[in-house]
């Protein structure tokens, strides 16, 4: 276990570090020039055309082909908004400091255009399966947008890796660790009934996914925040005194032992970038898996789901999680890491309810997750071993086995792995979307003349 552990160090090493940084910081800048900073400049007409459009029927309708729109993004974000927003994020402040909550935000603000250019490349180069229903991702932009398999073969091997990690066994770790601390449930028999629970709904494939993901994502969602809005409240005279610290903390010229000034930037930006990935899964080229299975006919329509994905999981959920934390004062004691620290922040405002809230919290973003990162590797599984028509049953298997060594694993290892997985399956990903960012950016154009046109009567849509 040591031998894995020192070979994992050496590789995160190189892959979040300064290449890494430069690779997320560039690819968000210059996606966001080619498109004339979108996120930004059409950030109310993302809220209107998605959120604020969830009673709207297209984004419900649904054919043989793909699940419907908003069932493709309840799917997508059921593997974002997972303990990403709880647990990830505490382990960014006690391992990076208040600072790295200021490169999650950035972090976000890049990846909202990253994740757009994403799941428009997604619907844009997807291909129908043998089932005749939509399937896509980086290896089909990477393979049909820049004739790259061999590329597009290394990001689906990465993914698949990484499913079994970062969207399998550190949600049933989490969901493990939070039972454990709160109600006194033994890890084994968390273990044992999460892996019924995946097990009943990932052998139904996507549409069975899809559909319970589209009923748990908005009660999970509204729940948090409104846990997290009351112990804010109860706390009020102490968040701003928390914003500050952030702040102040991003920006820290402390020197390592020894070594040179400008450490602590580097471990905040280190941790605010490699856990804010992990939160909003921007650049990593998961979420658009999901977004390819919809029905939807418009890529940049599509595209606006994934800005807001980013924003909500990252902006909103992230920043909620981090002030409780930081204003109980409970961040530098060193007596808690992961969900524990969440749990103990929320229950020292409310004693016990606090605790148990985010702790159904953690069950519910951590299973949602575990279900839609379950359809991500089925598909890279397909894209790899299409040939062999068993091998989607047999990564189903293996992928609920280790919803249950998850559960029992070490924490610190677990998270490690997964963060390095992230990183390896960011890299071709991003080359993708660079590469084809003239695509991108003469879709966006394309779409939003014909929204033009359409405001003055003339043209459809429904391409």
């Amino acid at each position: 276990m040591e031998l894995i552990s020192a070979i994992n160090a050496a590789i995160n090493d190189v892959v979040w570090g300064p290449i890494m940084l430069t690779l997320l910081i560039g690819a968000g800048l210059f996606l966001s020039i080619k498109t004339g900073f979108l996120q930004f400049r059409k950030f109310g007409f993302m809220l209107k055309n998605t959120i604020l459009s969830l009673f709207s029927k297209n984004q419900h309708e649904k054919d043989e082909s793909g699940v419907s729109p908003f069932q493709a993004v309840a799917t997508a974000m059921a593997g974002t908004i997972g303990t990403g927003s709880i647990a990830g994020l505490a382990t960014a402040i006690v391992s990076g400091g208040p600072g790295a909550v200021f490169w999650m935000w950035v972090s976000a603000l890049l990846g909202m255009v990253t994740k757009y250019a994403e799941i428009v490349l997604s619907l844009k180069y997807r291909e129908k399966n043998e089932k005749d229903q939509w399937v896509g991702g980086p290896m089909y932009y990477l393979k049909n947008g820049l004739n790259l398999k061999w590329l597009a073969g290394i990001f689906a091997v990465f993914a698949m890796i990484a499913c079994l990690g970062t969207g399998n066994a550190t949600q049933s770790n989490s969901i493990a660790v939070a039972l454990e601390s709160t109600m006194g449930v033994e890890p084994w028999i968390t273990g044992i009934v999460l892996t019924v629970i995946a097990a009943a709904v990932i052998l139904g494939g996507m549409r069975r996914i899809a559909s319970v993901n589209e009923k748990l994502v908005p009660f999970m969602a509204v729940f948090y925040v409104v846990c997290s809005v009351v112990a804010l409240f109860l706390n009020i005279e102490k968040v701003p005194a928390a914003f500050a610290l952030i702040f102040r903390e991003a920006f820290n010229f402390k020197a390592a032992a020894g070594g040179a000034t400008g450490y602590g930037i580097m471990l905040a930006m280190h941790y605010g970038f490699s856990r804010g990935v992990f939160s909003n899964e921007a650049g990593l080229g998961s979420a658009p898996i999901a977004h390819a299975a919809s029905s939807a006919k418009v890529p940049s329509q599509q595209g606006f789901w994934g800005m807001f994905e980013v924003f909500f999981t990252t902006i909103i959920i992230c920043t909620l999680s981090a002030v409780v934390i930081l204003t109980s004062g409970l961040w530098d004691s060193g007596e808690f890491q992961g969900s524990a620290l969440s749990i103990a922040a929320f229950d020292s405002v409310m004693p016990k309810v606090g605790g148990i809230g985010v702790t159904l919290s953690t069950i519910f973003f951590a299973l949602s997750t575990i279900l839609g990162w379950a359809y991500y590797g089925e598909v890279c599984t397909q894209f790899l071993f299409h040939k062999f028509k068993k091998s989607v049953l047999v990564y189903r298997t293996i992928y609920v086995i280790f919803v249950f060594v998850g559960a029992v694993g070490s924490l610190d290892l677990i998270w490690s792995i997964s963060e390095t997985m992230n990183g390896l399956m960011a890299i071709p990903n991003l080359i993708g979307i660079v590469g084809l960012s003239k695509v991108v950016s003469k879709t966006t154009k394309e779409y939003f003349e014909q929204k033009a046109a359409q405001a003055k009567g003339g043209v459809s849509l429904n391409q």
